[in-house]
């Protein structure tokens, strides 16, 4: 494999740096590398990524991988990852379109109408709206089909009654895309129905979920007798799952340049803290543990550097992306705490004015589980590498090809 930047790459890259350049800020070296764990949505974080998002739009920077007549610039998928690294090295505000450029947007250009593509997509590149996605339920996470969310025909409406969680960024969304049941007398994956529902609309309520670290990224919104016009729903009825198959692939296709993140936090915190009077990055058993860290968090990133290199030559990645989440979440929450065990009985105290590196890590330890969840849980990674790249037997179904309505649920009756 050939890790380098082709010459089109590499001026590709180049030009991308000096946009940059003359656009933002670049970081500073020591700045934390945990800019994803941040979950700041305050009115003035909106507005700055707002303002960031139209500035790139504006320039051609925004949405480069969607074709040119929906606003994008028809770029490869190697040419986003470029930037997406170039990006990273900036101080901007944080990514609050993850969501809606990367999800929400290619499946309504997959199976939207020209109406719907002309009515939601020239806003997203801009900035102006921001979307969520609102799948999981209470019963229905790793098991999307099981949503026991309804939808109900009335005239040119239809009526949404039920509960989504796990919903981020919803407290500050303008629009969303919703999977709802609209047939329970046909096997799970075949009565959905798929919908994009206005965030602020009648009878929507958005709870946030205060998580064990503080931050309020996530919520739940409940749906009471909301009326989503039928204009609003995307494909055909009972197509919902297909839909959300579409959905899913765009997400786990979202690849970007990452890997290693929070090995230069740690050498610095192993710097800074003493054991026994003498830095603790000079004590062997220390310097072992961070030996080991940095050699799996780099078979992680070079793991990852396949995919790239697979996206550059034009090719399909292979199985190895698969890995990259399973192994990579659990180096950094391993990482975490280590770095906490670093700290002694500084690691217990999370005030950012008091601990080291400003409670950074203890922030991550506190964050990363929710990580090894969302996207797909350790477990389901396994099964899919099990299944889909070893090609052992399928686990059992009990509920194939059995009515919704008529699947059992609760305990079993005596």
């Amino acid at each position: 494999m050939d890790f380098n930047d082709t010459p089109e790459e590499a001026a590709f890259r180049e030009k991308a740096r000096t946009w940059l350049d003359a656009n933002a800020e670049l970081k500073d070296p020591n700045e934390s590398a945990s800019g994803m764990l941040s979950e700041r949505s305050d009115d003035a974080t909106i507005s700055a990524a707002k303002a960031w998002q139209k500035k790139k739009a504006e320039a051609g920077w925004a949405c480069l991988t969607w074709p040119k007549e929906h606003g994008g610039q028809a770029a490869s998928t190697i040419q986003n990852v470029i930037w997406k690294q170039e990006e990273a090295r900036y101080s901007t505000p944080p990514d609050i379109y993850g969501i809606g450029l990367g999800m929400c947007g290619p499946t309504i250009m997959t199976h939207g109408t020209d109406a719907q593509k002309e009515r939601w997509l020239p806003d997203m590149v801009l900035g102006q709206e921001v979307w969520c996605q609102l799948f999981s339920e209470p019963s229905a996470g790793s098991d999307l089909a099981g949503l026991r969310t309804t939808a109900v025909r009335d005239g040119d409406d239809w009526v949404v009654n039920g509960q989504k969680i796990w919903t981020t960024g919803a407290h500050f969304c303008e629009w969303g895309i919703l999977v709802v049941r609209t047939d329970p007398t046909v096997a799970k994956h075949s009565g959905l129905t798929f919908f994009v529902v206005n965030m602020h609309a009648p009878g929507v309520e958005i709870r946030p979920i205060t998580q064990i670290n503080g931050g309020q990224g996530f919520n739940e919104v409940f749906f009471t007798d909301v009326r989503i016009p039928d204009d609003q729903r995307i494909s055909e009825i009972g197509n919902g799952w297909a839909v959300s198959i579409t959905t899913l692939m765009n997400e786990r296709s979202s690849i970007g340049g990452g890997g290693g993140g929070g090995i230069g936090d740690l050498i610095r915190l192993a710097k800074s803290i003493e054991i026994d009077g003498r830095p603790a990055i000079e004590d062997r058993a220390v310097r072992e543990r961070i030996a080991s860290f940095y050699t799996q968090s780099r078979g992680v990133k070079l793991t990852g550097n396949r995919t790239l290199s697979a996206l550059s030559q034009g090719k399909t990645p292979g199985p190895e992306a698969s890995l990259g989440k399973l192994v990579g979440a659990r180096v950094a929450q391993e990482m975490a705490a280590f770095a906490m065990e670093l700290q002694g009985t500084a690691g217990a105290i999370l005030d950012p004015a008091e601990s080291p590196q400003s409670a950074e890590w203890q922030g991550r330890y506190l964050a990363i589980p929710g990580l090894r969840i969302a996207g797909g849980t350790d477990e389901i990674l396994r099964n899919i590498i099990a299944e889909r790249v070893l090609g052992l037997p399928p686990e059992s179904r009990a509920d194939k090809g059995i009515a919704f309505k008529d699947i059992p649920t609760g305990p079993p009756s005596k």
